[in-house]
């Protein structure tokens, strides 16, 4: 009973990256059949990440009352109905309107099941579940590309094919919630916890480091997946077609990095796999500092990508035992949520540098992310160590 729940959560980080790459896919066509700047897909995107920092925030609270499978069953159908909702919009509004159910479903299920599987699965699985999730951000853009191929340009195809998936997900989600209450009750002994508000958080050891840990970790991914490209081509001449298949070793590097670290997940302590992942993001920011060509450049965005592998998921997998089991739901949650404000905040802002500096400052900025990521992990391991 236990491996079919697995397989469950299994399928839902899947779905947690199906939609993430397809309005990307998609936005150069629908732009133009609703009449619209391209540079319009940035309030989309906006107001889905405002709403996931929202539910990430009340996650806690959520959890704590309907418990991690209820959660993750009414967030991924409120993805659904936000995705069918696209493929049905034919004016700009209406993508606005439906951003707000995609982004409040995506934010508590990436929080709950975060939590749930960091107190009952092993860091291996912490790390697998997460590759799960680059699995379906590959999935997407392709379900997609087979909706825009022939010059059909059918869009709505995609995301209604998407919502379908979502939509069989939720189902089996519902039917499948007697083992999310059996597993827990097993193996928590209902640990009486109740919830906690962003200022109780942040006054405890370690609490702001951990949300700044975050904030630069996915503000050093999404500005690394996104500007990969661009500096390719800008700072090392490869022409754009190359280029942008070129932009997809990071992720490549992250997807093939989490399933490598699912083996050696028993081995080393999540710390130490921590560590492990920031040194080899160290050495691909000089890899790709350094005067070596295109072929160097290629392989430090698949360095970098490793180096991200393990980070992530094993800081996640950390927090119940730095901050406490009852306390683990309300911190992933404000993990989430400082997440979500980098990814959203820091790549436009590298955009600015391009623009009026260079392109080629893509490795300088992610080192002081980097350096800063670094630094507040090491306060929070201090702290939380002094703490205990």
């Amino acid at each position: 009973m236990i491996s079919l729940l697995l397989a469950v959560i299994y399928a839902a980080f899947i779905s947690l990256g199906l939609p993430d790459a397809l309005l990307g896919a998609a936005w150069p066509i629908m732009h133009a059949q609703m009449g619209v700047p391209l540079s319009y897909a940035g309030i989309v995107t906006f107001i889905i990440a405002m709403g996931t920092v929202v539910s990430s925030l009340m996650s806690d609270r959520l959890t704590l009352r309907l418990g991690a499978g209820k959660v993750t069953a009414i967030s991924v159908g409120l993805t659904a109905f936000a995705l069918l909702g696209f493929s049905f919009s034919n004016r700009f509004w209406m993508l606005l309107a439906f951003a707000i159910p995609y982004g409040l479903g995506a934010g508590s299920v990436d929080a709950a099941l975060n939590n749930y599987v960091a107190l009952h699965y092993s860091s291996r699985h912490m790390s697998w579940l997460h590759c799960m999730w680059g699995v379906g951000c590959s999935i997407g853009p392709s379900i997609m590309g087979w909706a825009l191929t022939g010059g059909q340009n059918n869009w709505p195809l995609g995301y209604r094919a998407v919502g379908l998936i979502q939509v069989g997900l939720t189902l089996l989600i519902l039917l499948s919630l007697p083992l999310w209450r059996g597993r827990a009750a097993a193996e928590t002994g209902e640990i009486k916890v109740k919830p906690m508000s962003l200022r109780e958080l942040v006054t405890l050891p370690g609490a702001k480091e951990i949300m700044l840990t975050f904030f630069c970790y996915c503000a050093l991914e999404s500005t690394a997946g996104l500007w990969a490209s661009s500096f390719l081509v800008f700072h090392h001449g490869l022409d754009k077609e190359t280029a942008a298949a070129c932009a997809s070793l990071f992720y490549i590097g992250i997807t093939v990095g989490r399933a490598g670290n699912g083996f050696i997940a028993e081995r080393f302590s999540d710390t130490r796999l921590t560590r492990m992942g920031f040194v080899l993001m160290g050495l691909s920011v000089i890899v790709l500092l350094l005067p070596l060509g295109k072929a160097a450049a290629m392989a430090g965005l698949i360095i970098l990508g490793m180096g991200c592998a393990p980070v992530y998921p094993c800081i996640i997998h950390a927090t119940p035992i730095r901050f406490g089991r009852e306390k683990s739901q309300a911190f992933i949650g404000v993990q989430m949520a400082s997440a979500y404000m980098g990814s959203t905040l820091m790549p436009p802002l590298f955009g600015l540098l391009a623009n009026h500096i260079s392109v080629g400052l893509y490795p300088v900025y992610m080192a002081i992310i980097l350096t800063v990521m670094m630094l507040m992990h090491e306060r929070v391991v201090k702290q939380t160590e002094r703490a205990a």
